[in-house]
């Protein structure tokens, strides 16, 4: 994957001349359709307008897929997630939602009005990109995923989120994503001082309305 070209989006906004964002990353398989549809669910008529923004992860063969190409924003080998990550392709993602990020600071929103949002895959794009990032987020929604490169993140994290606040969200249901993964990469955020809010859903690897109703509330906030 070239970080050279931006990646494919689509994008929604829900008032004329934004002046927030929020960048969206799907889960894998999915691409930027995943969740355009949630938009109206976070009912945010009465926020200022914001710019969704839902980019297209690239195709890549997958291993634990049995090398079939899909979207995703990097190789998974094993099915902990964990034992084994591609870290290559994990900082060239992050390369590319960077490049998002500078993108909507050229069309005059700055960082501190954009939050990075994700669903699985995504989420773990959220964190990856976001405790390295050297400018401020307004915040950071992590739905049903986990810290990736735990070991280093706390020596590549940058000062500038330390103070960013985070949703997780996780089901006690989750195949994909085991919720004690999930639990231990909240405690180690909470260790390195994050400001973490965190729920657990009775639902799979899912969202519920429950849920969106916890982000739309976030989102509020952090975008107010």
């Amino acid at each position: 994957m070239s970080t050279n070209a931006l990646l494919e989006c689509i994008e929604i906004e829900t008032g004329p001349n934004p002046e927030r964002a929020v960048i969206w990353l799907h889960g894998l398989g999915a691409d930027g359709n995943d969740f355009v549809p949630l938009v109206p669910e976070l009912q945010l008529q009465d926020s200022p307008a914001i710019r969704f923004v839902f980019p297209h992860a690239p195709v890549r063969p997958v291993s634990i897929n049995q090398g079939m190409a899909m979207r995703a924003w990097y190789d998974l080998f094993t099915i902990d997630l964990v034992r084994r990550e591609d870290e290559a392709g994990l900082r060239d993602s992050q390369q590319a939602v960077e490049a998002l990020i500078e993108r909507e600071n050229s069309r005059g929103i700055p960082t501190e009005r954009i939050v990075l949002a994700g669903f699985s895959q995504g989420c773990a794009m959220t964190l990856q990109t976001g405790l390295r990032l050297n400018s401020k987020l307004a915040g950071m929604v992590c739905l049903s995923g986990y810290l990736p490169l735990a070991d280093k993140a706390e020596a590549e994290r940058t000062a500038a989120n330390q103070q960013t606040p985070i949703f997780m969200g996780h089901g006690v249901t989750d195949p994909v994503v085991a919720l004690d993964r999930a639990q231990a990469s909240h405690q180690a955020l909470v260790k390195m001082g994050y400001d973490v809010q965190w729920r657990t859903y009775s639902m799979p690897h899912s969202v519920s309305l429950e849920e969106i109703n916890d982000v739309a509330a976030f989102l509020k906030r952090v975008l107010a």
